[in-house]
């Protein structure tokens, strides 16, 4: 299999790779190899704690790059980043959902830590590039049209601001050729002229199994290893028990949207998001959504009717969004995306003073608050931004 090295980096240029231990960065170090960079591997710790009934998986993880790097005569550094991850990652989840979000650390993870404290330090050793597993694609075109330098890509890995990039007059970031497994859906955040200096070696690979067979042609062993899916600290153990393993158990009661009666008693609304279905345990009877959760108050909120206004909506305002180029067009047409692999939706961009709201032609399930809508114009992601309540 024959895949083509990325044109914007140049042979021999130094990459600092991310190595997770899996299949992916596995086989990003073996093509980055043959393609001629130099190359340092980087085992980044980002969370070594065990939970209850949970052992943290990261020194097999270890093992497993570190024996990758022996049979391509890489040498492999570890990186303690456990510090800057539980404050940017772990502490905003547990704080999210305290006030009744539903977040994705993978989002900040790629901002803070991957893109972030890993990228600042291996420009600061020298890197050239950095480079990731990640399913993702750079457009060069996109990058000969940025109107200032970005050879100096230690910038701040905040997002926060809101303004576009103006480094670029649209994103360089484009979607994976594998559309199942891509995850551009968790890039929005990272800063344009990061996008600019990384390799995603993986990105034009039309599929899994074709990763996993060109690490088998490596002979690199680690072509069965099973993909990593969910929270990487929460592991098997479940956001659940995570939460009341670290959050105050508290009960309160599920009230009946339409009628304000109390239906049955929960362990925290923190536990609840919009949609929810399960682990409601409220007997027999219809099935039943949660359509709000009140944190404050501690109150969880159902209805039986799927057709419920609260499970619904026309628009979604977004807030906290980072563009990777120009801004979107007011009334311009856009899909998004409202969780990965989901479906990509059309809509339009209108704005009110500079929070932007994504309006549908028909009504969609309502999406969680918290949760990250990625906007994009074809294969190119232009940003996006977390969804904001839709009340008080």
């Amino acid at each position: 299999m024959n895949i083509s090295m990325p044109t914007y980096a140049p042979k021999g240029a130094t990459v600092y790779l991310g190595m997770s231990g899996g299949v992916d960065s596995a086989c990003s170090a073996a093509l980055l190899k043959e393609w001629g960079y130099t190359v340092h591997a980087v085992y980044m710790r980002n969370w070594s704690r065990d939970l209850p009934g949970f052992t943290c998986r990261w020194a097999d993880d270890l093992a497993d790059a570190e024996r990758v790097c022996v049979t391509l005569g890489l040498t492999l550094d570890v990186w303690d980043c456990e510090q800057e991850y539980k404050s940017t990652v772990v502490d905003y989840l547990i704080d999210a959902y305290a006030r009744g979000y539903t977040p994705n650390p993978d989002v900040m993870c790629n901002q803070t830590i991957k893109f972030g404290t890993f990228a600042e330090k291996a420009f600061a050793h020298g890197a050239d590039f950095i480079a990731t597993g990640h399913y993702a694609q750079v457009d060069a075109g996109a990058l000969a049209g940025a109107t200032a330098d970005v050879a100096d890509a230690n910038v701040a890995s905040s997002a926060d601001s809101g303004n576009a990039d103006a480094t670029f007059p649209v994103s360089p970031l484009i979607r994976a050729a594998d559309e199942h497994k891509d995850q551009t859906y968790f890039l929005w955040r990272v800063p344009a002229a990061r996008i600019a200096k990384t390799i995603f070696p993986i990105g034009n690979i039309p599929s899994k199994k074709q990763v996993r067979e060109l690490c088998r042609e490596f002979g690199l062993g680690v072509e069965q290893k099973p993909d990593s899916d969910g929270i990487c600290f929460v592991g098997e153990v479940g956001i659940r028990t995570f939460l009341l393993d670290t959050l105050s158990q508290k009960a309160g009661d599920i009230v009946e949207w339409e009628t304000g009666t109390v239906l049955g008693q929960h362990d925290g609304a923190f536990l609840y998001t919009i949609g929810q279905r399960r682990g409601l345990n409220l007997g027999g009877g219809p099935a039943r959504y949660v359509v709000r959760t009140d944190t404050a108050r501690n109150i969880v909120y159902v209805s039986s009717n799927i057709a419920c206004e609260e499970l619904h909506c026309t628009s979604l305002a977004l807030e906290r969004t980072h563009w990777l180029g120009a801004a979107p067009t007011p009334g311009a047409r856009y899909c998004v995306r409202l969780r990965h692999t989901g479906a990509l939706v059309p809509c339009c961009v209108r704005y009110a003073g500079e929070q932007p709201t994504l309006e549908f032609d028909e009504p969609i399930m309502r999406i969680a608050p918290g949760q990250s809508a990625v906007l994009y114009d074809g294969r190119r992601v232009c940003g996006g931004g977390f969804i904001a309540k839709h009340y008080a």
